[in-house]
């Protein structure tokens, strides 16, 4: 089994891969105060609920945008399994060009999710990431990635939200029945979920006008399958998406 994992600013997406087949996957909290053996631990339990150890392990590949926990769980992974993570990086084989001012700075995880997504589904494309940050990447037709629009994603907003107001709660992300909603729960939750799926669709137009033609519209991240429903454009929802661009680019350095 190949190990990989996906470290982002507030969760760490693991998983593990034979081949083609996805053999699971589970979500950890990004601790940047967690030692190398905390991440051990929890790369076991994941492990365990599987029904798999550390022994199973016969690769892994990690990528970050978190540098300041990187190495901890490269220890982790290289203390309890014997085997030394490819790192997603300068030198990596990815297949994809990047035409960017400056593609050292591509999000790692952007990166995935584009090397997967320009396997998986056609091209033009318009990838959308919705975790800590809502991203949407803009792939070319001749599957070149060209830029990303960043902002803040759906649970930076609640948290700001109820952190910067006096009388505001803490409300799940579900979808109320009514976009206007008639008491505060119900309210936030409408502006949660709508007025995201609003500015998704309403990003995806422009980007397409810039642009100049249709794209395919794939998204992925913890918020995706909540939100993507209420989106009036038609958008792939790939939960596995970067967990796939991680096995294709293992695959590649192999």
């Amino acid at each position: 089994m190949i190990l990989a994992v996906d470290i982002g600013n507030t969760h760490i997406l693991l998983g593990g891969f034979d081949d083609q087949e996805i053999l699971f996957t589970e979500l950890l909290t990004t601790n940047r105060h967690a030692t190398d053996l905390e991440y051990a631990a929890l790369i076991e339990t994941a492990l365990r609920v599987n029904r798999l150890d550390f022994t199973t392990v016969d690769g892994a590949i990690v990528s970050s945008v978190v540098p300041s926990v990187t190495n901890n769980i490269l220890t982790a992974i290289e203390r309890f399994t014997g085997v030394t993570p490819l790192i997603v990086g300068p030198g990596v084989k990815t297949g994809l060009k990047i035409r960017t001012d400056n593609p050292a700075q591509v999000g790692a995880d952007l990166v995935m999710a584009a090397v997967a997504g320009i396997r998986e589904y056609k091209v033009p494309q318009i990838s959308i990431y919705m975790g800590t940050a809502t991203t949407f990447s803009l792939i070319d037709e001749n599957k070149t990635f060209l830029g990303t629009s960043i902002g803040a994603g759906m649970g930076v907003a609640a948290d700001a939200l109820c952190e910067k107001t006096s009388q505001l709660p803490s409300v799940a992300f579900e979808t109320p029945k009514k976009v206007i909603g008639t008491n505060t729960i119900d309210s936030m939750k409408s502006g949660l979920m709508y007025q995201t799926a609003s500015a998704i669709d309403g990003m995806i137009d422009r980007i397409e006008e810039e642009y100049g033609s249709k794209c395919t519209i794939v998204a992925t991240g913890r918020y995706a399958a909540s939100v993507v429903p209420l989106c009036h454009h038609t958008i792939h929802c790939d939960p596995d998406l970067i967990l796939k661009g991680l096995m294709e680019v293992y695959r590649k350095n192999a």
